[in-house]
């Protein structure tokens, strides 16, 4: 995934194993996201029953697209 880029995932068995390769070290305030239902991004999750999500608070409370900090050149 190249740096900046948005990604996602949605695990579909009962546990999954995530592991990223990074070039620089964790920093928090770096951190961007956006909200993974955001119907101008138009992802179809294939999600059929919402109410069994197990969201982060993080992406619980995660701007729509058009809300987010852009803090790259596009």
């Amino acid at each position: 995934i190249p740096q900046g880029f948005a990604h996602g995932f949605h695990v579909l068995s009962e546990e999954a194993v995530f592991t990223y390769k990074v070039d620089n070290p964790y920093t928090p305030t770096h951190e961007r996201g956006l909200r993974f239902d955001d119907p101008a991004v138009g992802v179809d999750w294939k999600i059929t029953d919402p109410a069994i999500l197990n969201l982060s608070d993080k992406d619980k409370n995660a701007p729509l697209l058009q809300d987010t900090e852009i803090n790259f050149n596009i």
